[in-house]
């Protein structure tokens, strides 16, 4: 179970890595109405089975696999603190910051909105959600670090 959270940790860690050097910057880029009509798209396309299995499927392996090396020493903490890390600092920073902003987004008709409306909205929601972004990939790589050490400590 710990190679499983292994490997959905590192691919968690890396969408959103890959995320943050590719989508963010391209997303720059672009008019507000392009902008907007982009991240509603993409919000609506990534909830889907592959996605969730690796978002969902991370916090469970971990969880499992905390469970699997309980009395194992350092293994068990090492595997206990990725699963806290992702639990708080990715699961917790996608539903309490990002998921609200792109609720927010989807609520909005994009095409009954003004120029400067369109403007406003891009402004504080493009800082709010690459922020919250950020922090989630940050706890997300720190979380595939952790459950790499612990591998380590395994063997």
């Amino acid at each position: 179970m710990l190679f499983i959270a292994t490997t959905f940790t590192g691919l968690s860690a890396g969408l959103f890595y890959a995320w943050t050097v590719s989508v963010i910057p391209g997303t720059r880029k672009v008019v507000d109405i392009t902008y907007l009509e982009t991240m509603q798209s993409i919000n609506r396309e990534i909830l889907n089975p592959a996605f969730f299995l690796i978002y969902f499927g991370t916090l469970i392996t971990l969880v499992i696999s905390s469970f699997q090396q309980h009395g194992s020493g350092t293994t068990f903490w090492v595997v206990l603190g990725a699963m806290l890390t992702y639990l708080l600092g990715t699961f917790g920073v996608t539903a309490l910051g990002n998921v609200p902003l792109n609720n927010a987004l989807e609520a909005l008709n994009l095409h009954d909105m003004t120029g400067p409306q369109l403007s406003d909205f891009r402004q504080q929601y493009e800082s709010q959600w690459n922020r919250w972004h950020f922090i989630r990939t940050i706890f997300s790589v720190i979380s595939f670090l952790l459950v790499l050490m612990a591998n380590y400590f395994k063997s």
